[in-house]
Protein backbone atom coordinates (compact mmCIF):
# COMPACT_ATOMS: atom_id res chain seq x y z
CA UNK A 1 0.00 0.00 0.00
CA UNK A 2 1.41 3.38 -1.03
CA UNK A 3 1.38 6.19 1.51
CA UNK A 4 0.75 9.80 0.53
CA UNK A 5 0.77 13.10 2.40
CA UNK A 6 -1.44 15.91 1.13
CA UNK A 7 -0.39 19.33 2.42
CA UNK A 8 -3.54 21.42 2.35
CA UNK A 9 -5.98 18.51 2.44
CA UNK A 10 -8.81 20.71 3.70
CA UNK A 11 -9.00 22.72 0.48
CA UNK A 12 -10.90 21.98 -2.71
CA UNK A 13 -8.09 20.14 -4.51
CA UNK A 14 -6.83 18.47 -1.36
CA UNK A 15 -10.18 16.87 -0.65
CA UNK A 16 -10.70 15.65 -4.22
CA UNK A 17 -7.14 14.32 -4.37
CA UNK A 18 -7.61 12.48 -1.08
CA UNK A 19 -10.67 10.70 -2.46
CA UNK A 20 -8.85 9.81 -5.68
CA UNK A 21 -5.89 8.33 -3.79
CA UNK A 22 -8.13 6.41 -1.40
CA UNK A 23 -9.92 4.89 -4.40
CA UNK A 24 -6.52 3.82 -5.73
CA UNK A 25 -5.72 1.99 -2.49
CA UNK A 26 -3.42 4.57 -0.88
CA UNK A 27 -3.09 5.23 2.80
CA UNK A 28 -3.73 8.98 2.91
CA UNK A 29 -2.44 11.50 5.42
CA UNK A 30 -3.54 15.12 5.31
CA UNK A 31 -1.99 18.11 7.00
CA UNK A 32 -3.46 21.30 8.42
CA UNK A 33 -1.90 24.00 10.57
CA UNK A 34 -3.94 22.73 13.51
CA UNK A 35 -5.63 19.43 12.77
CA UNK A 36 -7.34 19.43 16.17
CA UNK A 37 -9.47 22.49 15.41
CA UNK A 38 -9.80 22.30 11.62
CA UNK A 39 -13.28 21.18 10.57
CA UNK A 40 -12.09 19.41 7.38
CA UNK A 41 -15.49 20.32 5.98
CA UNK A 42 -14.66 19.26 2.43
CA UNK A 43 -13.57 15.80 3.55
CA UNK A 44 -16.90 15.43 5.34
CA UNK A 45 -18.80 16.58 2.23
CA UNK A 46 -17.06 13.90 0.17
CA UNK A 47 -17.72 11.26 2.84
CA UNK A 48 -14.06 10.42 3.47
CA UNK A 49 -13.19 12.21 6.72
CA UNK A 50 -12.80 8.98 8.69
CA UNK A 51 -10.49 7.50 6.05
CA UNK A 52 -7.91 10.31 6.07
CA UNK A 53 -5.43 10.47 8.92
CA UNK A 54 -4.81 14.12 9.72
CA UNK A 55 -1.71 15.71 11.25
CA UNK A 56 -0.77 19.22 12.32
CA UNK A 57 2.00 20.78 10.25
CA UNK A 58 2.99 24.35 9.47
CA UNK A 59 4.94 24.48 6.21
CA UNK A 60 6.78 27.71 7.01
CA UNK A 61 8.20 26.08 10.17
CA UNK A 62 11.05 23.75 9.17
CA UNK A 63 11.00 21.86 12.48
CA UNK A 64 7.31 21.09 12.03
CA UNK A 65 7.84 19.83 8.48
CA UNK A 66 10.89 17.77 9.41
CA UNK A 67 9.17 16.03 12.33
CA UNK A 68 6.05 15.13 10.35
CA UNK A 69 7.97 13.75 7.38
CA UNK A 70 10.24 11.81 9.72
CA UNK A 71 7.29 10.21 11.50
CA UNK A 72 5.15 9.33 8.47
CA UNK A 73 7.62 7.89 5.95
CA UNK A 74 5.44 8.45 2.89
CA UNK A 75 6.01 7.61 -0.80
CA UNK A 76 4.39 10.71 -2.30
CA UNK A 77 3.83 14.29 -1.11
CA UNK A 78 1.37 16.69 -2.72
CA UNK A 79 2.03 20.31 -1.78
CA UNK A 80 -1.29 22.13 -2.22
CA UNK A 81 -0.88 24.34 0.82
CA UNK A 82 -0.42 28.08 1.19
CA UNK A 83 -2.41 31.31 0.89
CA UNK A 84 -4.54 30.75 -2.21
CA UNK A 85 -6.15 34.09 -3.06
CA UNK A 86 -4.55 36.39 -5.64
CA UNK A 87 -6.48 39.40 -4.36
CA UNK A 88 -5.63 38.73 -0.72
CA UNK A 89 -1.94 38.40 -1.61
CA UNK A 90 -1.77 42.17 -2.18
CA UNK A 91 -2.98 42.68 1.39
CA UNK A 92 -0.88 39.88 2.90
CA UNK A 93 2.28 39.65 0.76
CA UNK A 94 4.53 38.37 3.56
CA UNK A 95 2.14 35.59 4.59
CA UNK A 96 1.68 34.63 0.94
CA UNK A 97 5.42 34.41 0.26
CA UNK A 98 6.15 32.56 3.49
CA UNK A 99 3.34 30.00 3.17
CA UNK A 100 4.09 29.22 -0.48
CA UNK A 101 7.79 29.79 -1.25
CA UNK A 102 9.29 29.19 2.20
CA UNK A 103 6.91 26.29 2.73
CA UNK A 104 8.09 24.63 -0.48
CA UNK A 105 11.71 25.20 0.46
CA UNK A 106 11.16 23.53 3.84
CA UNK A 107 9.60 20.51 2.15
CA UNK A 108 12.50 20.23 -0.27
CA UNK A 109 15.09 20.50 2.50
CA UNK A 110 13.32 17.94 4.67
CA UNK A 111 13.08 15.53 1.73
CA UNK A 112 16.77 16.05 0.93
CA UNK A 113 17.82 15.15 4.48
CA UNK A 114 15.30 12.42 5.27
CA UNK A 115 14.13 10.61 2.15
CA UNK A 116 15.40 11.73 -1.26
CA UNK A 117 13.36 8.95 -2.89
CA UNK A 118 10.04 10.58 -2.00
CA UNK A 119 8.12 12.01 -4.96
CA UNK A 120 6.89 15.58 -4.57
CA UNK A 121 4.13 17.34 -6.52
CA UNK A 122 4.12 21.12 -6.24
CA UNK A 123 1.05 23.19 -7.07
CA UNK A 124 2.03 25.94 -9.48
CA UNK A 125 -0.42 28.36 -11.05
CA UNK A 126 -1.42 29.84 -14.38
CA UNK A 127 -0.85 33.22 -12.69
CA UNK A 128 2.90 32.57 -12.97
CA UNK A 129 2.79 33.19 -16.73
CA UNK A 130 1.41 36.69 -16.38
CA UNK A 131 -0.38 38.44 -19.21
CA UNK A 132 0.57 36.83 -22.54
CA UNK A 133 -2.34 38.23 -24.50
CA UNK A 134 -3.87 35.60 -26.73
CA UNK A 135 -0.72 33.43 -26.81
CA UNK A 136 -1.42 30.07 -25.07
CA UNK A 137 1.06 29.32 -22.30
CA UNK A 138 2.97 26.04 -22.35
CA UNK A 139 5.74 24.56 -20.22
CA UNK A 140 8.38 26.60 -22.08
CA UNK A 141 6.61 29.95 -21.68
CA UNK A 142 8.66 32.43 -19.58
CA UNK A 143 7.21 33.27 -16.17
CA UNK A 144 6.08 36.88 -15.75
CA UNK A 145 4.24 37.00 -12.39
CA UNK A 146 2.18 40.10 -11.63
CA UNK A 147 0.99 39.60 -8.04
CA UNK A 148 2.55 38.57 -4.72
CA UNK A 149 0.70 35.27 -5.12
CA UNK A 150 2.13 34.63 -8.60
CA UNK A 151 5.60 35.72 -7.49
CA UNK A 152 5.44 33.27 -4.58
CA UNK A 153 4.30 30.43 -6.83
CA UNK A 154 7.05 31.22 -9.33
CA UNK A 155 9.68 31.27 -6.60
CA UNK A 156 8.45 27.89 -5.33
CA UNK A 157 8.68 26.47 -8.85
CA UNK A 158 12.27 27.64 -9.36
CA UNK A 159 13.31 26.33 -5.95
CA UNK A 160 11.89 22.95 -6.89
CA UNK A 161 13.59 23.01 -10.30
CA UNK A 162 16.91 23.83 -8.66
CA UNK A 163 16.64 21.01 -6.09
CA UNK A 164 15.64 18.60 -8.85
CA UNK A 165 18.76 19.50 -10.82
CA UNK A 166 21.21 19.93 -7.94
CA UNK A 167 20.18 17.06 -5.65
CA UNK A 168 18.18 14.74 -7.88
CA UNK A 169 14.99 15.33 -5.86
CA UNK A 170 12.02 13.62 -7.55
CA UNK A 171 9.75 16.61 -7.91
CA UNK A 172 7.56 18.43 -10.43
CA UNK A 173 5.31 21.45 -10.73
CA UNK A 174 1.82 21.41 -12.18
CA UNK A 175 0.79 24.77 -13.64
CA UNK A 176 -2.93 24.32 -13.20
CA UNK A 177 -5.17 26.89 -14.81
CA UNK A 178 -8.40 27.91 -13.08
CA UNK A 179 -10.40 24.92 -11.90
CA UNK A 180 -13.61 25.03 -9.93
CA UNK A 181 -16.15 22.91 -8.06
CA UNK A 182 -18.91 23.12 -5.48
CA UNK A 183 -16.25 22.91 -2.76
CA UNK A 184 -15.09 26.45 -3.57
CA UNK A 185 -15.90 29.05 -0.89
CA UNK A 186 -17.72 32.20 -1.99
CA UNK A 187 -14.59 34.35 -1.80
CA UNK A 188 -13.71 32.82 -5.17
CA UNK A 189 -15.50 34.73 -7.92
CA UNK A 190 -16.94 31.66 -9.66
CA UNK A 191 -18.69 30.41 -6.53
CA UNK A 192 -19.78 33.95 -5.73
CA UNK A 193 -21.47 34.12 -9.14
CA UNK A 194 -23.09 30.70 -8.83
CA UNK A 195 -24.36 31.23 -5.29
CA UNK A 196 -25.76 34.68 -6.08
CA UNK A 197 -27.45 33.51 -9.29
CA UNK A 198 -29.15 30.64 -7.43
CA UNK A 199 -30.41 32.94 -4.67
CA UNK A 200 -31.75 35.44 -7.20
CA UNK A 201 -33.48 32.66 -9.14
CA UNK A 202 -35.07 31.54 -5.86
CA UNK A 203 -36.59 35.00 -5.43
CA UNK A 204 -34.10 36.78 -3.19
CA UNK A 205 -33.70 40.51 -3.92
CA UNK A 206 -29.96 41.01 -4.18
CA UNK A 207 -27.40 42.47 -6.54
CA UNK A 208 -24.26 40.65 -7.65
CA UNK A 209 -21.33 43.05 -7.52
CA UNK A 210 -18.29 42.25 -9.66
CA UNK A 211 -15.14 43.93 -10.88
CA UNK A 212 -13.55 43.59 -14.31
CA UNK A 213 -15.78 41.30 -16.36
CA UNK A 214 -13.55 41.52 -19.44
CA UNK A 215 -10.85 39.28 -18.00
CA UNK A 216 -10.40 35.98 -19.85
CA UNK A 217 -9.65 32.68 -18.13
CA UNK A 218 -9.48 28.93 -18.81
CA UNK A 219 -11.93 27.32 -16.36
CA UNK A 220 -11.94 23.57 -15.70
CA UNK A 221 -13.43 21.03 -13.28
CA UNK A 222 -11.35 20.32 -10.17
CA UNK A 223 -12.17 16.60 -9.67
CA UNK A 224 -10.49 15.69 -12.95
CA UNK A 225 -7.54 18.05 -12.46
CA UNK A 226 -6.36 16.15 -9.37
CA UNK A 227 -6.01 13.05 -11.54
CA UNK A 228 -3.43 14.95 -13.59
CA UNK A 229 -1.49 15.64 -10.37
CA UNK A 230 -1.38 11.94 -9.59
CA UNK A 231 -0.39 11.02 -13.14
CA UNK A 232 2.59 13.40 -12.96
CA UNK A 233 4.09 11.52 -10.02
CA UNK A 234 3.72 8.16 -11.76
CA UNK A 235 6.17 9.02 -14.55
CA UNK A 236 9.64 7.47 -14.42
CA UNK A 237 11.22 10.89 -14.94
CA UNK A 238 9.29 13.77 -13.37
CA UNK A 239 8.53 16.83 -15.48
CA UNK A 240 6.47 20.00 -15.21
CA UNK A 241 3.08 20.25 -16.93
CA UNK A 242 0.45 22.80 -17.89
CA UNK A 243 -3.01 21.49 -16.98
CA UNK A 244 -6.02 23.19 -18.57
CA UNK A 245 -8.97 22.71 -20.91
CA UNK A 246 -7.38 24.71 -23.72
CA UNK A 247 -10.48 26.92 -24.02
CA UNK A 248 -10.72 30.39 -22.46
CA UNK A 249 -13.77 32.63 -22.03
CA UNK A 250 -14.39 36.01 -20.42
CA UNK A 251 -15.83 36.44 -16.95
CA UNK A 252 -18.82 38.06 -18.64
CA UNK A 253 -19.41 34.85 -20.60
CA UNK A 254 -19.15 32.83 -17.39
CA UNK A 255 -21.75 35.07 -15.74
CA UNK A 256 -24.01 34.84 -18.77
CA UNK A 257 -23.79 31.04 -18.76
CA UNK A 258 -24.75 30.87 -15.07
CA UNK A 259 -27.71 33.26 -15.26
CA UNK A 260 -29.05 31.98 -18.59
CA UNK A 261 -29.08 28.39 -17.22
CA UNK A 262 -31.53 29.70 -14.63
CA UNK A 263 -33.61 31.63 -17.16
CA UNK A 264 -32.26 35.02 -16.08
CA UNK A 265 -30.68 37.98 -17.85
CA UNK A 266 -27.51 38.77 -15.93
CA UNK A 267 -27.60 42.43 -16.96
CA UNK A 268 -30.66 42.92 -14.77
CA UNK A 269 -28.90 41.65 -11.64
CA UNK A 270 -25.21 42.60 -11.86
CA UNK A 271 -23.44 45.80 -10.80
CA UNK A 272 -19.82 46.69 -11.56
CA UNK A 273 -17.50 48.21 -8.98
CA UNK A 274 -14.02 49.38 -9.96
CA UNK A 275 -12.84 49.00 -6.37
CA UNK A 276 -12.90 45.24 -7.03
CA UNK A 277 -10.20 45.61 -9.69
CA UNK A 278 -6.79 44.21 -8.76
CA UNK A 279 -3.75 46.48 -8.74
CA UNK A 280 -2.17 44.48 -11.57
CA UNK A 281 -4.73 42.37 -13.39
CA UNK A 282 -4.15 39.60 -15.92
CA UNK A 283 -6.35 40.58 -18.84
CA UNK A 284 -6.17 37.25 -20.67
CA UNK A 285 -5.01 33.77 -19.74
CA UNK A 286 -4.79 31.04 -22.38
CA UNK A 287 -3.27 27.56 -22.14
CA UNK A 288 -1.76 24.88 -24.35
CA UNK A 289 -2.14 21.54 -22.50
CA UNK A 290 -0.81 19.44 -25.39
CA UNK A 291 2.10 17.97 -23.41
CA UNK A 292 -0.29 16.63 -20.75
CA UNK A 293 -2.30 14.88 -23.45
CA UNK A 294 0.78 13.39 -25.10
CA UNK A 295 2.76 12.31 -22.01
CA UNK A 296 0.12 11.85 -19.31
CA UNK A 297 -2.74 10.75 -21.58
CA UNK A 298 -4.79 13.33 -19.72
CA UNK A 299 -7.38 15.58 -21.31
CA UNK A 300 -10.12 17.68 -19.74
CA UNK A 301 -13.55 16.19 -20.29
CA UNK A 302 -15.46 19.11 -18.78
CA UNK A 303 -15.51 22.49 -20.50
CA UNK A 304 -16.67 25.76 -18.93
CA UNK A 305 -20.31 25.11 -19.82
CA UNK A 306 -20.16 21.81 -17.92
CA UNK A 307 -18.42 23.46 -14.98
CA UNK A 308 -21.15 26.08 -14.65
CA UNK A 309 -23.90 23.47 -14.93
CA UNK A 310 -22.23 21.17 -12.38
CA UNK A 311 -21.86 24.01 -9.87
CA UNK A 312 -25.45 25.13 -10.32
CA UNK A 313 -26.66 21.58 -9.75
CA UNK A 314 -24.48 21.17 -6.67
CA UNK A 315 -22.67 18.25 -8.26
CA UNK A 316 -19.71 17.21 -6.12
CA UNK A 317 -17.88 14.80 -8.41
CA UNK A 318 -17.62 13.45 -11.98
Amino acid sequence: MKRALICGVSGQDGAYLAKLLLNKGYQVFGSSRDAQVCSFRNLHLLGIRDQVKTVSMTLNDFRSVFQVLQSLSVDEIYNLSGQSSVGLSFEQPHETLASIALGTLNLLEAIRFLSPGVRLYNAGSSECFGDNGKVPACEETPLRPRSPYAISKSAAHWLLANYREAYGILACTGFLFNHESCLRPERFVTQKIIASAKRIAAGKKERLVLGNMKIVRDWGWSPEYVEAMWKMLQLDSLEDFVIATGKSVSLEQFVNLAFSELGLDWREHVDLDESFYRLTELKESHANPRKAFEKLKWQAKFQVEDVVRNMLEGRMED
